[in-house]
């Protein structure tokens, strides 16, 4: 399967290379583009579990890594809270 990475710029500034054991992630991210944190997690989440299941049709298990890549990324999420003006910007794929 085509692996591929998304890098993500926080509210704070800081940056966070994610992981995806498929190319979904760009049916729900667009490089430049800036979401709602909450918009955010819940695109991340629909992309990696779409992209775990890929891997259990095609290797017969989930694929830990995107779901160890989305606990990050909750786990991350949350330091900024709910509010409705905290933005994540997807800088690129790679």
């Amino acid at each position: 399967m085509p692996v591929m990475h998304f890098n993500v710029r926080w509210p704070d500034q800081s940056e966070t290379r994610c992981y995806s054991p498929s190319l979904v992630v760009q049916d729900y991210l667009i490089p430049g583009q800036r979401y709602a944190l909450g918009d955010f997690v819940a695109r991340v989440r629909e992309a990696l579990v779409i992209a775990s299941e890929r891997v259990r049709a095609k290797y017969g298990f989930a694929c830990s890594q995107a779901m160890d890549q989305l606990a990050e990324i909750e786990a991350i999420a949350l330091r900024f809270g709910d509010e409705p003006d905290v933005q994540v910007t997807v800088i690129a794929f790679d």
